[in-house]
């Protein structure tokens, strides 16, 4: 498959406006969707953004902070772009929300020929079940119920990233996760330590969490009006032509996909 050539179709259409200034984009790693080594950033999201850079004028400077540092960044109008992002109320104060993908977060645990787990109410009934998620990834009121009531039950553990999750589920110290397959997978996929835990997990869709879109945030904090109004027109096209998901199947097969991520 010759992905850059598919990126690049899906990317064909009109030119936009330059951006004024170099846009400003803290990441944190979240599997093959932001792909974090040193200083050096890759993956889906900013291989996406760098060729719609290239297409739009915009030039855009990364730097690596963990991910609760990230979203204070973006409230605090300190960060242009938030990436790997679900809509919620809350980041709609900072800024405007541009879906790229439909996405959808399940439960993912270690198999040992456990009961099924259909929905949270369920996963509440289950006290032996240690849960691992990541700090400050939000996939709705549902989501954050449940993170509230695990927490309370001293059953919720609060992880930095998807591959500290993956070091617990591997490590035996919790059973199950929250998190789109994509993040698991692909945190498996980058570190050696946690080889083989992908043949170990069961992903199960939960009631409660329906399929959901998956994009950008821009900033009406901290960009001039001209430059929210280029990046937007630009991430709109890519969500209009699926450029995104083309980016993933460069990191994911289809089947791996199916689960967690699809088309607008």
């Amino acid at each position: 498959m010759n992905w850059p050539a598919l990126l690049l179709l899906a990317l064909a259409g009109p030119a936009w406006g330059a951006c004024t200034r170099a846009i400003t984009v803290p990441v944190s790693p979240v599997g093959m969707s932001v792909i974090v080594n040193g200083n050096a950033v890759s993956g889906a999201f900013p291989e996406l953004l760098e060729r719609l850079g290239e297409k739009a004028g915009c030039q855009f400077v990364w730097s690596v902070v963990p991910r609760i540092r990230l979203e204070m960044m973006f409230e605090e109008g300190r960060a242009d772009l938030l990436l790997a992002a679900t809509r919620s109320e809350q980041r709609d104060l900072s800024g405007l929300f541009v879906p790229l993908v439909a996405s959808r977060a399940s439960l993912i645990s270690i198999e040992k020929g456990q009961a099924t787990v259909a929905s949270l109410a369920q996963l509440l009934e289950r006290p032996h079940l240690r849960v691992a998620v990541v700090r400050g990834y939000d996939y709705g009121p549902a989501y954050r119920e449940i993170s509230r009531k695990l927490a309370q039950q001293k059953r919720l553990y609060l992880e930095p990233d998807a591959l500290s999750v993956a070091r617990l589920l591997a490590g035996g110290m919790a059973d199950a996760t929250i998190l789109p397959t994509t993040s698991i997978v692909g945190a498996i996929a980058l570190d050696a330590r946690v080889a083989g835990l992908k043949e170990r997990l069961r992903f199960e869709p939960l009631e409660e969490l329906p399929w959901s879109r998956g994009g950008i945030y821009i900033s009406n904090k901290s960009l001039p009006a001209a430059d929210r109004a280029t990046l937007e027109q630009a991430l709109m096209a890519a969500g209009r032509s699926g450029a995104l998901y083309q980016a993933y199947l460069k990191y994911f097969s289809a089947e791996v996909l199916a689960g967690s991520t699809r088309p607008l």
